[in-house]
């Protein structure tokens, strides 16, 4: 087939409506016509078809088939993403970033300026080589006994094309254990473990070995949002899925995630989502409801 977009599609029609396993390191795909709402980890994500609109903080990004973003740290995110049409659904893949892998293709590289360690979500068009060795690697997946050899070579074929491209100096940032997204994500993955629970900035900024005025700024650059707000969109998310898929009530979900007020609660709620508690549950719960509805997963 000498259309790798439409082979690479093919593959990914066998994927569920939810991040599926491929069986190769790292690698994930989605067939789906809703969106996640969900903790994002460090990845690169590809579109194949359709389009995903997401919001990080406050910043809108909508990418379409044939570009890809990064996610530096862990970030929750909320949004749609949109089919091409009836019988032609949002398909994506994505490559779970490690920092070792990364670092290991900057060994000979002389970086003379200190990048910033910020993160704008762009949508970045993928380049015909790097949707090669996307197909490269999907094809494995009918090649289980090729794979422990050639995965971890074309992985890292399609990180060096990640790293030749706009986002490269995001991707070498990951790679510095002691740089500002590593330390932004010490402090993200102590929230994730602690949402339910008060907390002070200072803390955390000695944690992450910065002032307190430093790690506002770069935790804001990082996730765009601050640490409060992040924290907010994770109980938020957290309460969301609960609501779908418990039985608890909407005042019972609020104490859960760590609100003292429900109505504080239902007010954020709405804000965020576009409808008191109560009502988006309903909603999602309703039969008539389909292209709507929102394949909801957290990590916290």
């Amino acid at each position: 087939m000498n259309n790798p977009m439409g082979e690479l599609r093919s593959i990914v029609m066998r994927a569920e409506s939810r991040w599926t396993d491929t069986g190769l390191p790292r690698v994930a795909m989605v067939q789906a016509e809703a969106c996640a709402d969900q903790v994002y980890q460090p990845m690169l994500h590809l579109v194949l078809q359709g389009s995903k609109t997401l919001s990080i903080g406050n910043q809108i990004s909508t990418y379409d088939s044939g570009t890809y973003f990064l996610v530096p740290v862990d970030v929750p995110a909320t949004g749609q993403i949109h089919a091409s049409g009836p019988d032609l659904p949002y398909l994506a893949i994505s490559l779970t970033l490690d920092p070792d892998v990364i670092a290991t293709l900057l060994i000979d590289e002389v970086v003379t300026t200190e990048q910033p360690s910020t993160s704008d979500f762009s949508a970045v068009p993928a380049p015909a080589e790097m949707i090669d060795a996307w197909l490269r690697m999907m094809r494995l997946m009918d090649r289980p006994n090729d794979a422990p050899v050639l995965a971890p070579m074309i992985e890292r074929e399609i990180l060096f094309r990640a790293l030749q491209g706009p986002l490269g100096g995001t991707l070498r940032e990951i790679a510095r254990p002691d740089g500002r997204l590593a330390q932004v994500q010490r402090a993200t993955h102590w929230i994730r473990e602690h949402y339910t629970e008060p907390f002070r900035v200072e803390p955390l900024a000695t944690m992450s070995n910065m002032s307190v005025a430093a790690f506002y700024r770069h935790f804001k650059a990082v996730t765009a949002m601050t640490p409060i707000q992040y924290q907010k969109q994770l109980r938020l998310l957290r309460a969301r899925w609960l609501l779908m898929f418990d039985t608890l009530d909407a005042a019972s979900v609020a104490f859960t995630v760590g609100y003292e007020s429900a109505s504080q609660f239902s007010r954020e709620y709405a804000r965020l989502f576009g409808l008191p508690p109560a009502r988006d549950a309903a909603r999602f719960r309703s039969p008539t409801v389909t292209d709507s509805v929102a394949v909801i997963e957290t990590g916290v």
